[in-house]
């Protein structure tokens, strides 16, 4: 594990001078972020799907190329989960020494493994239909401290660029709470329903 470490800090160093921590919050300077430090995670893709979607509850991006099309790492980092998980299908998260989770989800394959140290622009995963999607594409999500974040605050979807700016990201965990609450919502929406049947 103290391996897994210091490899990690040694290939991900170049992220850790651009970000912040400062209480509750987080700040990265992606204007710091080198071009050889980030990779659009699906190039060739468009936007199907925004993030909060029509139900407001879309928690990433969805984008589209073609099926089994190569997913790439955003960031450095380490791969912290493989495996299908949920309507995720199968889902990969890897934590990037800048404070971000990334999630890549739906894929008909994942390429990598819990505890793999995966550069930016390797291929991690092929684009598929697994989970609860109605295509095949990729279901691309930003994190910090589980809380996650509109992925627009960091690339612009149309040019496949990171955006040039400054991000600061609150760590509370209001969105978890508040993802429990809805799920408590519809388990009781659904028992009603089951009710008066």
């Amino acid at each position: 594990m103290r391996r897994h470490l210091v490899l990690l800090f040694l290939v991900c160093l170049p992220l850790f001078s651009f970000a912040a921590e400062k209480g509750s919050q987080l700040t990265i300077d992606f204007s710091k972020v080198p071009d050889n430090a980030w990779c659009y995670p699906l190039p060739g893709a468009k936007v199907i799907s925004p993030y909060g979607g029509k139900r407001r509850n879309h928690s990433g991006v969805d984008i589209k190329t073609v099926p089994n099309d190569p997913i790439y790492a955003v960031f450095d980092g380490e791969v912290t989960m493989s495996q299908v998980y949920y309507g995720y299908g199968n889902c990969i998260v890897i934590k990037h020494p800048n404070g971000l989770e990334t999630l890549y989800s739906h894929n008909a394959k994942n390429l990598v493994k819990v505890g793999d140290i995966v550069k930016c622009g390797q291929k991690i995963a092929l684009t598929g239909r697994t989970g609860r999607a109605t295509t095949e594409h990729l279901h691309f999500e930003i994190r910090v401290n589980g809380r996650h974040y509109n992925p627009d605050m960091i690339f612009d979807h149309k040019t496949h660029q990171l955006r040039k700016t400054k991000v600061t990201f609150s760590k509370g965990t209001s969105a978890s709470k508040s993802t429990k609450r809805t799920a408590k919502k519809r388990q009781n929406k659904t028992k009603k329903s089951r009710r008066r049947k």
